[in-house]
């Protein structure tokens, strides 16, 4: 089909050979068995998948925005396949959701058409993009807790979250190994490049102790041998940590961690200011037009 611009083959709504949104694009879990375990809650275990899920959709949208920003072309390339990285774990993780409470509901469905009240990602991944100091320091905290948390996921009783866990596990890695020798590297490095370092790290680190606290829903199917409990990977982050800071010559932030609103932080869908704007530009076109094609 042949349009006169590209308009008319955005808002076309015949064209089953779509991208971005309302794709066509093959199911991610397609040929995969994605039946409940017994003796397990489906609508739990989709709420767990929008957690992890979230964070991966809502870091990565972060990443995009660096592209063309960062600071030689060998990391505008790796910043951009990091990013892509999580986009793919956050594809797998909401389609499981989908599958896992019955309502069959698509990838595009989670991302594009929910309120912010009810994405579940911890408010670490959606912060400010700030500078590169403080792109490395989120990059260096958020890729080792989800580093541990998906090792431990590779033995989940639920296979569907047990594999996708096991192929993330060879990604985040590589996330870790990055963001570790880019925070030497800037920490070691000049008096500025150390400054701007340190002031990443102070910025981020109030929302760092949110990571291990685990939602009431991590606890019921961590008992149930579904999910990881965040809290029992916080000895293993901080010595990761506490090894990057050593060979860094960089301070471990001493601050309180930020306070949530009622209780709730962003396991509960309470975020920053900075998550609204987020969602208006992840959003925006799927919303103004709704079932388009590309």
């Amino acid at each position: 089909m042949s349009f006169d611009n590209a308009y008319e083959a955005l808002i076309d709504a015949h064209d089953d050979s779509r991208w971005a949104f309302g794709t066509g694009f093959e199911d991610p879990l397609a040929g995969v068995d994605t039946s409940v375990p017994s003796g397990v809650d489906g609508v739990e275990l989709a709420q767990y998948c929008l957690m992890l899920g979230d964070d991966a959709l809502v870091f990565s949208h972060r990443l995009q925005q660096w592209c063309t920003r960062a600071p030689e072309l060998e990391d505008e390339v790796a910043i951009a396949n990091i990013g892509l990285d999580l986009l793919g774990q956050a594809r797998l993780l909401l389609a499981r959701a989908g599958k896992a409470d019955g309502s069959d509901r698509g990838e595009d469905d989670y991302a594009f058409f929910r309120a912010e009240h009810e994405f579940r990602n911890v408010r670490l991944a959606e912060l400010e993009r700030g500078d590169f100091g403080q792109l490395i320091a989120v990059l260096l905290v958020f890729s080792t807790w989800r580093l541990a948390l998906f090792q431990r996921l590779r033995d989940s009783a639920d296979p569907v979250l047990a594999a996708i866990a096991d192929k993330g596990v060879k990604e985040l890695t590589y996330h870790r190994d990055y963001a570790a020798q880019w925070a030497v590297r800037l920490g070691d490095g000049t008096a500025f490049s150390r400054e701007r370092m340190q002031a990443g790290l102070d910025e981020i680190w109030p929302f760092v102790d949110e990571l291990f606290v685990p939602h009431e829903i991590e606890s019921r199917l961590t008992a149930a041998g579904v999910a990881a409990d965040p809290a029992t990977v916080c000895a293993e982050v901080d010595e990761v940590l506490a090894q990057v800071f050593t060979a860094g010559t960089l301070n471990r932030p001493q601050v309180s961690g930020k306070a949530g609103v009622d209780g709730q932080t962003g396991r509960g869908g309470r975020h920053t200011e900075a998550m609204g704007y987020l969602l208006a530009e992840l959003q925006s076109v799927a919303r103004a037009h709704p079932e388009a094609t590309w």
